[in-house]
This record gives C-alpha cells, structure tokens and sequence, in this order.
C-alpha cells in the first residue's frame, strides 16, 4: 500500500513524524489506506451522543446524530458534520470500484462511502474505528 499524498492538505507531516504521533495501526489505516477487520472496532457498536473525529488530527467528521447500524462490520454514517470534514477520492484498488473518504484536514483514510444507505440521504460512510476518536457531549 502507499501512503497518502499530504500535498493538498493543511496538516502536512513526513511518514515519520506521522509514526511517531500515531500507534502502527493507527499508522497503517490512516496513512497506508489499511482497514480493521470487520464486527471488532471500538465504535461499531457504540452509540453515545457526541462527535467522531479524525484520530490523526481532531477534525470533526461525523456526528452521533448520523450514525446507524448498518451492519456492514464498521461504524455507518448517512452524513458528515459538514462539506469540508472530508474529501472523496475514486478507488479502484483490489478489483473494486468504490469512493475512499479522507479527512480533509489531514488526508488520513477514513473508510469508503457507499450510496446504499437506508436513510434519506441514501449514503453509508462505512468508517474505521481506528482512525476516529470520540468526543462526548
């Protein structure tokens, strides 16, 4: 896997710097685009009211209000807290044809965004709970 381009973000840190502030999972979902195994994240099933923010660098990117069970194995968002919490890149890796979302802030990988959502905004942001944190309210 390669590392996020840090280019075109406002947080811009070398693959060191980026080892050093986060933990090697952390490391490897955020900066090299990994993913946890599905049903075993911190927040799958976890539903208290506050803000799920991006574990590189605090932004907000998901509010509690948002998140459903979708049962897809990784926390479920119809919407984000705002249009400019992330940026959406095509991904065509491992033979498929899906929509990565980055943080926007820090262009860490957050997960993919589906347009099967059962709400009225029909999207599901499936997101790994290692690469968010959780502010209560």
């Amino acid at each position: 896997m390669t590392s996020n381009n840090n280019e075109n973000f406002e947080i811009k840190l070398s693959e060191e710097e980026w080892k050093k502030r986060l933990t090697p999972e952390e490391f490897y979902i955020l900066r090299q685009k990994g993913t946890e195994r599905p049903f075993t994240g911190k927040f799958y099933k976890h539903f208290e009211p506050g803000i799920y923010v991006c574990k590189g660098c605090g932004n907000e990117l998901f509010s509690s209000e948002s998140k459903f069970d979708s049962h897809c194995g990784w926390p479920s968002y119809d919407r984000t807290i705002s249009s400019r919490s992330i940026v959406e890149k095509p991904d065509y890796s491992y033979g498929m044809i899906r929509t990565e979302v980055l943080c926007a802030k820090c262009g860490g990988h957050l997960g993919h965004v589906f347009d099967d959502g059962p709400t009225e905004t029909g999207l599901r942001y499936c997101i790994n709970s290692v690469a968010i944190d959780f502010k209560k309210k």
